[in-house]
């Protein structure tokens, strides 16, 4: 599985680029939002689902990793393909796609060519879950900042355990001992919880 690619733009088009990384160029299929992006780069480093099958493999380049979760959400939808996927990410940056999905927006996700009302409304109902834990987890992470207390939160939200059962087992840990590290933390509150 390959996770990133990190080398020298060899060519770059609205659908593609290839990178030249170790005498190897791959074609990587990417969204108009990456392509504004890396327009004027002469290197860049991207972040890489495949997409395998018995007569096809396709690489698919991401700038940044809610993009990259984002697709692999839409494609996890059924009868929507990694280049309907694709074509959403180039009508909509990731934000908007997952705003549109939690505030269960229709007409955001039919604007997009290629998406017609029922495919929009599956894609709702089908990730409204998946999408709501990961912001909630992204946004606590952003606000609090990055402190032990905060990574073992973080981890214990995403695994589906409710903010306030964790803050009140992280709180009462933490009133126990002063200084665990992350892993012992959670370790503890798992525990608990």
């Amino acid at each position: 599985m390959i996770e990133y690619i990190k080398g020298k733009i060899h060519s770059l088009t609205p659908a593609y680029i290839v990178i030249e990384t170790g005498g190897i160029g791959y074609f990587i299929n990417i969204s108009l939002t990456a392509f504004s992006k890396l327009e004027d780069e002469k290197e860049c480093s991207l972040l890489i689902h495949e997409v395998i099958r018995e007569d096809d493999h396709q690489l698919y380049g991401f700038i940044s990793e809610n993009e990259r979760s984002v697709f692999r959400n839409l494609i996890s939808v059924s009868g929507v393909g990694a280049n309907t996927a694709r074509m959403m990410l180039s009508s909509v940056e990731a934000a908007g796609i997952e705003q549109a999905i939690l505030s269960a927006d229709v007409n955001v996700l039919k604007g997009i060519k290629g998406i017609g009302s029922k495919t929009a409304q599956r894609i709702i109902v089908d990730l409204k879950d998946k999408v709501g834990k990961t912001a909630d987890a992204h946004e606590i992470f952003r606000e609090e900042g990055n402190t032990i207390r905060e990574e073992a939160f973080t981890a214990l939200v995403m695994l589906g355990f409710p903010k306030n059962s964790v803050r009140k087992a992280l709180d009462k840990l933490l009133r126990e001992d002063r200084d665990p590290g992350v892993e012992q933390l959670i370790k503890k509150a798992l525990k608990i919880l």
